[in-house]
């Protein structure tokens, strides 16, 4: 399985929610999300249901949210079982960063995804494979 870049919880969430919070955000997560073939694990999926239900003023209503759920169920998503997890620890410790941004770069891996977009990492930071891009940084 191959997906062209691996999306993060945060750009998903401007996408579906940012419009009236962040509109710069919100253009930049959009395009992302219908121009790209991502791939996104389950720990990226309920971090979206979570997170879209309290980051911004004006909560996606929950119709809309399951929506969101299910359009992002039809692209490839990598299922965090123990071997992710133990790739995950291994992740944290050599290259010393949170456990949960290491399962990112875990899952990124599993679905030969070379591009990470997050704000959550360095930008143009690697980490094996895995290139980090923080899709709203300007330069």
């Amino acid at each position: 399985m191959r997906s062209e870049c691996f999306l993060d919880t945060n750009v998903l969430i401007y996408a579906a929610a940012g419009k009236k919070d962040d509109s710069f955000k919100y253009a930049i997560a959009y395009r992302l999300v219908s121009e790209t073939q991502f791939g996104l694990s389950t720990q990226v999926l309920a971090e979206f249901y979570h997170n879209a239900r309290r980051k911004f003023a004006v909560t996606l209503p929950l119709q809309d949210l399951h929506d969101w759920i299910e359009s992002l169920a039809e692209f490839p998503m990598i299922d965090i079982d123990f071997d992710l997890v133990r790739m995950a620890i291994t992740h944290s410790e050599r290259y010393n960063i949170a456990y949960w941004d290491a399962a990112l770069v875990a899952a990124c891996e599993r679905l030969d995804a070379p591009i990470l977009y997050t704000e959550d990492l360095n930008h143009r930071q690697t980490y094996g494979s895995v290139t980090v891009l923080n899709p709203f940084r300007i330069n």
